[in-house]
């Protein structure tokens, strides 16, 4: 469904490493938070990974990708755009964070 967006034709130069290769080592990062050097070597070279993630985010793939998926889900009935979310993390912020200084800090006179 996506192959003509993720893998452009190309006439010359060093062959592409596969695209859903280098996709699934892209979901792999994102789902397991590691650092990119600890990719592993089943998904390729991980600098050639990150270049690709760079690339398809800078340049509005991803974006492309989703709005295509979305389409379809909506088209085969599978998605409902009343239920379609984001969800989001909460994370406590300390006393300083908000200006009230650190407990038990001596403040000015």
């Amino acid at each position: 469904m996506i192959e003509d967006i993720v893998a452009p034709s190309q006439t010359m130069g060093r062959p592409r490493r596969d695209d859903r290769q280098v996709l699934n080592g892209i979901f792999w990062i994102l789902c397991s938070g590691a650092k990119w050097r600890d990719l592993p070597e089943r998904y390729g070279p991980w600098k050639t990974v990150y270049d690709r993630f760079r690339q398809w985010r800078d340049d509005g793939t991803f974006e492309t990708i989703l709005a295509r998926l979305q389409l379809r889900l909506r088209e085969d009935g599978l998605m409902d755009l009343d239920t379609w979310m984001i969800d989001s993390t909460t994370i406590r912020a300390t006393r300083a964070t908000s200006g009230g200084g650190k407990k038990g800090e001596l403040t000015n006179r």
